[in-house]
């Protein structure tokens, strides 16, 4: 027995005629009947009595009718749920956003996504880089924006950014009148820095240290914003995103670069290899994609 079974069965229950069912359903008359026989075969029941101007339902009949019609339903809701999840217009994703990356690029795309798929709910979990990969990697989260490098053989990953990480200082630092720096010139400075679990903060501690020196960290923020405003309190110096200084005031805040050893921001948005993707996520990396004018690695 299959779903095309019941609703043939059906068809010939409602019109109460072979004739009418079979041209309901744009078959022959011989096919349909020869399909009911096979039923009433499979179940050892009559399900109609045959006369010669009607047929009608035996209580074998009727009791299959009030299931075939439920069964039948409950297969036409499945198959427009499944078509909306293939379409995209249904689903659910969970992605990984470090604060700094979604406050500064994510926010239109967010928008405009969840315009165009509504009824697809989307979970985003402010966290590190760091954090972001383990919850990628176990699963907590499905797709996850992150500092690269990181173990291709684990993820797939489409690189979105590539940009150097710049000096920020108070106007009236001594070294504001300089347009370039080596990091080895930072070796007394009091830094403001990211927290750890941003792969940033570890980056960056390392390049300092290959410069001879092991930075003195004053304060720790998880907001690029924040870092920014204690910079230009004259609280210490930053070292940040070249993207992420293109709006701050210069009358308050200098930027410059480091070119010696030079630092890389490296985005990449990430996901698990050899694990279902959901075809809302497939739709979200396609459509964050676009945005980048990256094509999409799917």
């Amino acid at each position: 027995m299959d779903i095309r079974h019941l609703t043939y069965f059906i068809e010939v229950a409602q019109h109460r005629s072979f004739t009418k069912a079979a041209q309901a359903l744009h078959i022959t008359q011989p096919s349909i009947s020869k399909m009911i026989k096979l039923l009433e075969e499979e179940l050892d029941v009559v399900l109609f009595y045959r006369s010669a101007k009607q047929i009608e339902l035996t209580d074998a009949g009727k009791a299959l009718l009030h299931q075939s019609q439920q069964i039948v339903n409950s297969f036409q809701n499945l198959t427009s749920d499944l078509a909306d999840v293939i379409n995209s217009k249904k689903g659910s994703i969970t992605v990984g956003l470090p604060p700094m990356v979604g406050a500064k690029f994510f926010p239109k795309i967010i928008s405009d996504f969840t315009a165009t798929y509504p009824e697809i709910s989307l979970t985003l979990l402010e966290v590190g880089s760091q954090e972001v990969q383990v919850g990628v990697d176990d699963g907590h989260l499905d797709i996850g924006v992150v500092m690269l490098p990181i173990d291709e053989s684990l993820f797939e990953v489409i690189s979105i950014i590539n940009e150097p990480v710049v000096l920020i200082v108070h106007p009236d630092h001594f070294l504001a009148k300089k347009t370039t720096i080596e990091l080895r010139e930072l070796k007394d400075e009091n830094f403001i820095f990211f927290r750890e679990g941003f792969t940033l903060h570890d980056r960056i501690i390392n390049r300092c240290i290959e410069s001879g020196f092991t930075p003195k960290i004053v304060f720790k923020s998880n907001h690029w914003d924040f870092i920014t405003e204690m910079v230009a309190i004259n609280f210490g110096v930053a070292l940040l995103p070249k993207t992420v200084c293109q709006d701050i005031d210069p009358k308050r805040v200098k930027i410059i670069s480091v070119i010696e050893p030079m630092i890389r921001w490296n985005l990449g948005i990430i996901w698990k290899k050899d694990r279902y993707l959901s075809f809302a996520a497939k739709e979200w990396l396609k459509f964050t994609s676009k945005y980048f004018d990256i094509a999409p690695k799917i």
